[in-house]
């Protein structure tokens, strides 16, 4: 017969090492399921996902990292358009410095959403159909081959998010300056207001708020960011390299935004969060349209400021005759403009940011 005292101490120690086992317990990770294969906790998945239509196909290449720790699921693409190289290249920077064994949570990744564009250097739209992919979702399993990316991302991707990001730069003709942007709307103040969060942590200097009305959001998203705001899940652009160029200053201020961002979120932490000044918000834009079809010139750049009534350039018919002046109606930032001297009657020359 045992000792009283001595069962008491074994049933203290037992009890002592169930309340210290019981955090790690909570915080304890099952597997991972993303098309039909089980991901263990702390390791990482590629995936080639087949798209078919009728006359194409394509692949989306994915990347799962399924963190030791449970946590929330961050879905993030990358190469919407692919010819936007800066955040392609940061996709694939994520792929190598993501550690899942450090990480809580699971990251669902887009290497590059548009492998059509991407491999034949084309700007905006997917070479095989002719559609542009972010102006394609939620997409459809029936349509041609942007279609059923669009559908594949969102029903994959979009729809098993917690939280999402989607990673833009400026394309072959777009001067751009970087940013990021985040979705509002009065009918979703909780997800708008973790969507701020999500944009004011990453570091950016100038923040963009994209409002939707309520009555938008009965409609089709259209965007590929936008329809994860449809179904109620903060989501945050980023918009970070200009005319097609792979720079490494973009690629390297991307990479740092999603590990500040993962550090926000408590899915990793990052040493080297020195987030120290809140961005500038822009909350009203407006785009200056061309009226012309010819040759554009200017002395203009992203993030230049114009003041309103300022001649900010001017086109060309193919003789040198000039067409049109081009003036600011007013004054504020150049958030993007075209780059490149071709221009068509009704494009977007300039989206202008007015400050506050």
């Amino acid at each position: 017969m045992k000792c009283p005292i001595f069962v008491y101490m074994l049933k203290a120690k037992i009890l002592l090492f169930v309340i210290a086992f019981i955090p790690s317990l909570a915080q304890a990770q099952n597997p991972f399921v993303f098309l039909n294969k089980s991901i263990p906790p702390g390791t990482k998945s590629n995936f080639e996902i087949p798209v078919i239509s009728e006359k194409d196909s394509t692949i989306i290449p994915v990347t799962i990292f399924h963190g030791s720790k449970s946590g929330p699921v961050l879905g993030i693409t990358a190469g919407v358009h692919g010819y936007e190289y800066p955040p392609i290249l940061a996709a694939q920077q994520l792929n190598q410095e993501i550690d899942p064994k450090q990480l809580s949570g699971t990251i669902l990744l887009v290497q590059v959403a548009n492998v059509p564009a991407f491999l034949n250097r084309s700007p905006y739209l997917n070479p095989l159909d002719g559609k542009n992919l972010n102006r394609s979702f939620p997409g459809s399993k029936d349509g041609t081959i942007t279609d059923r990316l669009a559908y594949l991302i969102t029903n994959e991707v979009i729809s098993k998010s917690d939280f999402f990001v989607d990673m833009h730069a400026g394309d072959a003709p777009e001067d751009l300056r970087p940013y990021n942007a985040w979705y509002q709307s009065t009918a979703l103040p909780e997800v708008s207001e973790k969507g701020r969060a999500m944009a004011l942590s990453m570091g950016f200097d100038y923040s963009i708020i994209f409002n939707i009305p309520e009555e938008r959001l009965e409609k089709p998203s259209v965007y590929c960011s936008q329809e994860a705001f449809h179904r109620r899940i903060p989501s945050v652009d980023i918009e970070c390299g200009r005319l097609g160029v792979p720079g490494k200053v973009e690629t390297d201020r991307i990479v740092e935004g999603m590990f500040l961002l993962l550090d926000h979120l408590g899915m990793m932490d990052y040493p080297d969060n020195k987030v120290e000044t809140a961005p500038v918000i822009v909350a009203k834009r407006f785009s200056i349209k061309s009226n012309s079809t010819g040759i554009f010139y200017t002395d203009k750049k992203a993030g230049d400021r114009v003041e309103a009534g300022e001649l900010v350039g001017y086109i060309t018919d193919f003789f040198g005759n000039r067409l049109e002046e081009v003036k600011a109606p007013q004054s504020g930032m150049i958030l993007y403009m075209i780059g490149t001297p071709p221009i068509n009657k009704n494009d977007t020359i300039m989206n202008v940011g007015i400050l506050p």
